[in-house]
């Protein structure tokens, strides 16, 4: 009784008793009852119920109305087993169309459970935690360490860095100070801030990004199968022919013959099985296809849209300059000062610090003797007998710290090239500065220059700021770039483009990729560092965040739609062939539908030639 519950479960079952019983009717074994007539039961009944719902209540004419003709009629002049191989046939490829066009999963859930449920309002001078959904416009809010800020509002008093990947998709926390504005669903890093509540409830960011979500998988059409495209043509065409034939000869058996020929089998699995094998192809190279027509809209695509942050780049930032302003300082002495004073941080810039250090040196370096967190500014600590500042510019300007013109200069270069700077300080001026900027992945280049080579043009949407984006994009070889992009600004360009008759892919790893993911015609997400919302956003997911397989994921999708094609070319040829033989009653039924089949049978043998194909250089 549980497998009957459990639907493919049931599905496989009714194939497996239905190919039995046509074995069995093949080799016509003595028994009371044709079995075969399990086959026209367990697949012919649910094509034919099919069949009837959607002509009358939608007039919906498919491939199962032409399919019910032809069952309906082979058992009327009794050829049993003609009726139980086309419903077999049409039951295997409506089960493999199942299997490869997966219902999407939009990942809504998800983002709604990032919505923040309370808040904590400062009333009279009393904290009270309340119901995010009853904060007003103008209550003040009071976020503390590792808080989910619950609306969007400005900063009235406090200094502290936010986690807002969820909204830009920045790699690092911004810094923020009073005056500055914060969003719904970022997280509060370091200390406690005071906020004045803007935007609540739907106007918050968190909630305008989950209606873009639910806009965008709405305005996302389905794409249709082969068959029932052509099914009104294909049904007219062999009624005709069959009324024809039955008009001139006087034999319906011949007019049934040619239903049965006619019965879309082979253009049915056409397009399933050469997805199928597409899809195995694509699992050979750690490529998830999520979605089943994804090949069939990624061949159509004329440009592919990137995020930086977790997709072109490593996502975590890396210390790639250090500059010493010190004489009797060289690059490791100032590296180690620095590690030794970021070591108790718990910023990434600071992590980061420590990481190259132990990736350089082998070993931890050593443990400050004093330390302090100065939220949105940096650290102060004591080590090796010195008194060390390591912060931004703010920090500097706040403990009056002298900044030589040559350490301006050559920050204002490294935050040209995307960089963010680290100064180092010895009151009462700095001694030098290193800068960290997020990596481009060593396969960027490479990967984009096959893609413009495939045939497709390219163009970056990141969150960041217009000098980190041009600096990786150049990295990279995109002409292209659009910095400075929320969630929204991300949708419009991907619908601006589609617009102008340019379907487009998009391929990204954050929250904040969602939406678009959603909006293009294809959705490739990163399996390994990607959220998983953007992962359910998406109709692909690259497991192993290897962006150098997706000039292959474009090239066989080309060489996927090119098969289908050939199976559609040569199954309707075959067809027409044998409709001639029937007209001259040169194919009864059953012998009809054993050669119609064999169509079938040499579309699974093309498909399957795609399993493992690769182009070769």
């Amino acid at each position: 009784m549980t497998l009957l519950k459990n639907e493919e479960k049931r599905t496989v079952l009714f194939l497996v008793l239905s190919a039995c019983s046509l074995v069995i009717g093949f080799f016509q074994i003595g028994l009371p009852i044709d079995p075969v007539w399990t086959a026209v039961l367990l697949c012919g009944i649910p094509i034919v119920k099919g069949a009837m719902v959607g002509l009358i209540t939608e007039f919906d004419i498919k491939a199962d109305v032409l399919v019910s003709i032809a069952l309906i009629a082979s058992i009327a002049i009794g050829e049993i087993f003609a009726a139980g191989e086309v419903a077999f046939i049409m039951a295997v490829g409506a089960y493999l169309e199942e299997r490869t066009v997966a219902k999407a999963r939009a990942g809504i859930e998800k983002l709604v459970r990032l919505t923040p449920v309370t808040a904590r309002v400062v009333r009279g001078g009393t904290e009270e935690i309340i119901p995010a959904e009853q904060v007003k416009a103008g209550d003040t809010l009071r976020v503390l360490a590792g808080e989910t800020v619950a609306v969007d509002g400005v900063i009235l008093k406090g200094k502290t860095s936010v986690d807002q990947s969820v909204m830009t998709g920045e790699s690092l926390p911004v810094d923020k100070e009073e005056g500055d504005e914060v969003f719904s669903g970022t997280v509060n890093q370091f200390g406690t801030f005071d906020m004045s509540a803007q935007k609540v409830g739907a106007d918050s960011s968190l909630q305008r990004m989950i209606r873009l979500v639910e806009s965008a998988d709405a305005g996302k059409a389905k794409i249709v199968g082969i068959a029932d495209r052509w099914a009104t043509w294909i049904v007219v065409v062999a009624l005709l022919a069959a009324a024809a034939t039955w008009f001139a000869t006087g034999q319906i058996i011949r007019s049934v013959t040619i239903l049965v020929v006619f019965c879309p089998c082979a253009l049915v699995l056409a397009t399933p099985t050469a997805i199928m094998a597409g899809i195995g192809n694509a699992t050979r190279f750690g490529i998830l296809i999520r979605e089943g027509d994804a090949l069939e809209r990624l061949s159509k695509v004329k440009r592919i849209a990137f995020d930086k942050t977790g997709t072109l780049t490593c996502g975590k930032p890396a210390v790639t300059q250090i500059h010493s302003l010190d004489g009797t300082l060289g690059e490791k002495e100032l590296l180690t000062l620095a590690a030794c004073a970021e070591l108790r941080s718990e910023h990434p810039l600071g992590k980061a610090v420590v990481a190259h250090y132990r990736q350089k040196y082998g070993a931890p370096p050593e443990q400050p003797e004093k330390f302090e967190l100065l939220a949105g500014r940096g650290v102060a600590a004591r080590a090796a007998g010195r008194t060390l500042l390591a912060g931004n510019e703010a920090l500097m300007t706040e403990r009056k710290i002298a900044m030589p013109q040559e350490l301006l200069r050559l920050s204002e270069n490294a935050k040209r090239n995307g960089c963010t700077v680290i100064y180092i300080a010895e009151h009462p001026k700095a001694i030098g500065m290193l800068a960290l900027s997020d990596t481009l992945r060593p396969d960027a280049a490479r990967t984009i220059d096959a893609i413009h080579q495939a045939g497709a043009q390219t163009v970056l949407l990141t969150g960041d700021a217009a000098p980190a984006a041009s600096f990786i994009a150049a990295g990279a070889g995109l002409r292209d770039v659009r910095a400075n992009c929320l969630p929204e600004n991300k949708l419009e360009e991907i619908r601006a483009y589609q617009k102008a008759r340019e379907p487009v892919c998009m391929v990204g790893d954050g929250i904040n990729d969602a939406p678009a993911l959603k909006a293009a015609l294809v959705g490739i997400a990163m399996g390994g560092v990607g959220s998983d919302i953007a992962i359910d956003a998406a109709d692909i997911v690259l497991v192993g965040d290897d962006i150098k397989e997706i000039p292959h994921l474009l090239r066989l999708s080309q060489k996927t739609m090119r098969t289908i094609k050939i199976n559609l070319a040569a199954s309707m040829a075959l067809n027409f062939a044998a409709i001639a033989l029937a007209i001259t009653g040169v194919l009864t039924p059953t012998i009809g539908a054993l050669v119609h089949n064999a169509g079938s049978v040499a579309v699974i043998i093309h498909s399957s030639l795609l399993l493992k194909w690769r182009k070769t250089k």
